[in-house]
């Protein structure tokens, strides 16, 4: 049996594994989007390293970009197999894909990974599994647990050639607002692992108190709270955070992907905590008087000339492109900006260079002046940090070999040596790009 690493080995995005059984029978999960600074970002428009013609099927373990967004691509490549993953990310990933084939076709023309009709067709191949649901694609059983992350998101154990091998998919930072708690195996031979925060444990704090702060900020100057959040699970906790607030800020909503996947949210409350999911049957839980939707691009721009105190929420989470460029090339030279970073910001993004307090920044060629106050909480982390990870994989008996991926190799090598003290897994890789094992 070998496992291939076409993606988030050294990185943390570009999600990607290619299991191959004793009998030459492939399965592919996830297929995910590099994103960061050029050097990363072209890895996207590199051939990818097998072919269709042996793959039994792919799995999706959640609707991130960084773990679907090259996915169509296999639909250049002639796959004709299904794709297997939760109901709701499969809405979420059809939004996810529709949106970034458009952004990517009105900005880079030049430089289109895939189409809107290439998404729709794709679309055609998801097959929904329910959590729990033991089912086979060729030589792999396999089951989905819930990974607590965002909507949808799962952990997966397959089981191959008389060996278990368990992925984690990203893991949640358990408890969390709006999803189900992460969920446990109970045994394994091998266990692929995330290893984003593998370096570090989370702050204690509560958000609704950090963000009230800013909101109050901004209230007695007069300024402009920029949160930049993802659509998907992201910008859901930060309306749900703020409904609970008593504020006379107004609030907007500047994504238009992020509201239609508040909609999907609404429609699959079911599956997020039972807490929401009892609070839905009088109102929902991201909607509050204040909050307003921006509906296109002339009405954000616009926001950019309104005086008085408000909120922008807005995309891209790691500011590599959406509204929240827009509204940062026009806020942050001016002292009564606050930006709130609430999510992790990757290598050579504008987020990460903001976040390192560079007071001169490039967006769009145009060199801008940082004169906002810049913060950033990771409180609202939805990976897990480095003591959670240890004791999702305490859990698992009988691991013989862990693969660490979806982490710089800081983190993931703090990791790995915890996993050898703590956990007394002596066998702990450090997959890089493209490596077969």
């Amino acid at each position: 049996m070998k496992i291939k690493f076409l993606g988030a080995a050294g990185t943390v995005t570009g999600s990607s594994y290619l299991l191959t059984s004793d009998s030459g029978s492939q399965l592919l999960i996830d297929l995910g989007m590099f994103q960061g600074p050029s050097r990363i970002d072209n890895l996207n428009y590199q051939p990818l390293e097998f072919s269709t013609n042996q793959l039994a099927g792919v799995i999706l373990t959640h609707a991130h970009l960084d773990h679907c967004g090259r996915l169509p691509i296999l639909e250049k490549m002639g796959f004709k197999g299904n794709i297997y993953m939760t109901e709701p990310t499969a809405a979420l990933t059809e939004l996810s894909l529709l949106d970034t084939a458009k952004i990517s076709h009105e900005d880079h023309p030049d430089r289109v990974l895939y189409d809107k009709i290439q998404v729709q067709s794709l679309v055609q191949k998801f097959k929904p599994i329910g959590y729990h649901q033991q089912f086979s694609i060729g030589d792999f059983q396999i089951i989905f647990k819930d990974a607590g992350h965002i909507l949808g998101s799962v952990s997966i154990e397959v089981t191959v050639d008389g060996k278990g091998i368990v992925f984690s998919g990203d893991l949640g930072n358990t408890p969390e607002d709006l999803t189900m708690p992460t969920e446990f195996f109970d045994a394994a031979d091998i266990v692929i692992m995330e290893s984003t925060y593998g370096d570090r444990s989370h702050p204690a704090g509560d958000p609704q108190d950090i963000i009230l702060s800013e909101i109050q900020e901004v209230s007695k100057t007069g300024g402009t709270l920029l949160v930049p959040a993802f659509s998907l699970e992201r910008t859901q906790e930060l309306l749900h955070i703020i409904s609970h607030m008593n504020i006379d800020v107004p609030v907007f909503m500047d994504s238009p992907m992020a509201e239609k996947a508040t909609v999907i949210y609404e429609q699959f409350h079911n599956l997020l905590n039972p807490e929401i999911a009892a609070d839905y049957k009088s109102q929902s839980p991201f909607a509050f008087q204040g909050l307003h939707m921006v509906e296109n691009r002339k009405a954000s721009l616009a926001l950019n000339e309104t005086t008085g105190a408000k909120v922008i929420i807005a995309g891209s989470g790691m500011m590599t492109g959406g509204r929240i460029v827009d509204h940062a090339r026009a806020l942050l030279p001016l002292p009564t900006t606050r930006l709130l970073i609430v999510g992790y910001q990757g290598e050579g993004t504008l987020g990460r260079q903001l976040l390192s307090g560079e007071k001169i920044v490039t967006i769009n060629d145009q060199q801008i002046k940082v004169n906002a106050h810049i913060s950033d909480t990771q409180v609202m982390s939805s990976h897990a940090d480095q003591p959670k990870l240890l004791n999702w994989l305490k859990h698992i008996q009988g691991v013989k070999k862990v693969f660490l991926t979806h982490g710089e190799d800081g983190p993931r090598q703090s990791l790995s040596e915890k996993i050898k003290t703590e956990l007394n897994i002596d066998n702990v890789l450090l997959p890089v790009l493209n490596q077969e094992l």
